[in-house]
């Protein structure tokens, strides 16, 4: 960064540590790793600009800033590019943040139906404007936003460059086909799930083949054991063999017929909810970034897997956000530089609101703490240890869980280190990610940047 705080072009690892040694620098963020030289202003630099290229997913999300350069071309005239700067992996906790809400909802029911009076169920009781997305949609969204909003602050990006795909749930990819018997009077399309279970199983029980008794939708996977509602995982079942099944396996339930349990749908189809996660946030996705100032062009996913796949290079999301937008190998244009090294961005939040530690009931069994930092540290902080004697003495760089005590937690790549706190130093604070490297399979195939 320019001596004002101006985002100037990123330049090598090497010359960073040249200017820092030289006294020309000072560091602004250890990660991700950015530095503001002190004798340079934005007016007096060159700035040509880079393009921001993220590729979205459902548990994790490539972002990665790329330049072009002009050089020539193998028949002699002259190609555009791509080289990769910085590369970042943004893994979300979306599955987190549902198991929260469930748990929440259950212990929620569960107070209110224990020696209570019966409720009624009230679900229109509370007004949702249109677009609203539950929690664990909108913080794939924001963390997403986050993260591109402070590349912009700290690189020159000129554009941003995103994977827009949609993507059919009723695919036999997406685990969409038909399963089961399907006869051709088959009820259409529209009508209840009980009806259309009744048509394709013939008003018959799924596992002793009964008729004229009352049925049950019945899940051939239990609830219990992770199964969902979908229409692959249920059929219908006669009240004792319902009850008969419970929440036990398929498999061992229909040990003694063969022939029926070859007629069920053991294998209930791959999941949908990622789609379905990609379909509802790609969209506000776009208009937030829009809110950048920069202009947001979205390409195909069929553009970025044939990039892809014409560079040699596997699936990430960080190769895949490489590969983002046009690039025609055909007349020379191709991508030239991989980072070696990606930056991982685990979204860990900023605590809990709770003020009780609940029992396996949900009712509270004792109170926390109100107080989050203790001798001006907070969980989540950057600190470095220096433990001067022991078995772990040395120096130690991690995230710190802050213990009432003094006696904090130093997570390292080699395990966690109980240090007190009169031995830490604040590197940076904490702001909600869990910052880490991992190493990528191809590496750096040009000549060295800046």
């Amino acid at each position: 960064m320019s001596r004002e705080g101006l985002p100037l072009m990123p330049c090598h690892p090497a010359r960073a540590r040249e200017l820092l040694r030289r006294g020309r620098a000072v560091v602004v963020r250890h990660v991700p790793f950015v530095i503001r030289l002190t004798d340079r202003r934005h007016a007096g630099s060159e700035v040509e600009g880079v393009q921001l290229r993220i590729d979205p997913g459902s548990k994790g999300t490539g972002l990665v800033l790329t330049d072009g350069k002009s050089e020539r071309g193998d028949h002699g005239g002259t190609v555009t590019v791509r080289r990769g700067l910085v590369a970042v992996e943004l893994r979300h906790r979306g599955d987190r943040i549902r198991a929260a809400m469930r748990q929440r909802a259950a212990y929620r029911r569960r107070r209110r139906r224990a020696n209570l009076r019966y409720r009624a169920p009230r679900p229109h009781n509370r007004a949702r404007r249109a677009g609203l997305l539950p929690p664990s949609l909108r913080h794939r969204v924001e963390t997403t936003f986050s993260l591109a909003h402070r590349l912009c602050a700290w690189a020159p990006v000129t554009e941003i460059h995103m994977e827009r795909a949609v993507f059919d749930t009723r695919s036999p990819g997406a685990g969409g086909e038909p399963i089961g018997p399907e006869p051709e009077h088959c009820a259409p399309t529209g009508t209840t799930v009980r009806t259309r279970l009744r048509a394709a199983w013939d008003g018959a029980c799924a596992y002793c083949g009964r008729t004229g008794v009352p049925l049950n939708v019945e899940h051939v996977r239990p609830r219990s054991r992770g199964g969902s509602h979908r229409r692959s995982n249920l059929v219908l079942a006669c009240v004792p063999c319902n009850k008969a099944k419970g929440a036990s396996p398929v498999r061992r339930f229909l040990a003694h017929r063969p022939d029926r349990l070859a007629l069920l749908p053991l294998r209930p189809g791959a999941p949908t909810e990622h789609a379905a996660v990609m379909n509802a946030t790609q969209r506000q996705l776009v208009a937030a970034l829009s809110s950048l100032g920069r202009p947001v062009k979205t390409w195909t996913g069929r553009l970025t897997s044939r990039n892809r796949v014409a560079m040699g290079l596997d699936k990430t999301h960080t190769w895949d956000a490489l590969c983002v937008g046009p690039l025609d190998p055909a007349s020379g244009e191709r991508v030239v530089r991989f980072p070696r090294q990606v930056l991982t961005a685990s979204s860990t939040g900023r605590g809990s609101y709770a003020r009780t530690t609940p029992d396996r009931y949900g009712f509270p069994r004792l109170l926390r703490t109100r107080t989050k930092q203790h001798f001006g540290y907070v969980t989540g902080d950057l600190v470095r240890a220096v433990l001067p004697a022991g078995a772990r003495a040395g120096t130690w760089t991690g995230r710190v869980s802050v213990r009432a005590r003094g006696q904090h937690r130093v997570s390292t790549p080699t395990g966690p280190v109980d240090v007190s706190h009169l031995h830490l130093l604040l590197l940076q604070r904490g702001d909600g990610y869990a910052w880490g490297l991992r190493c990528e399979a191809v590496g750096s195939i040009s000549r060295k940047m800046g």
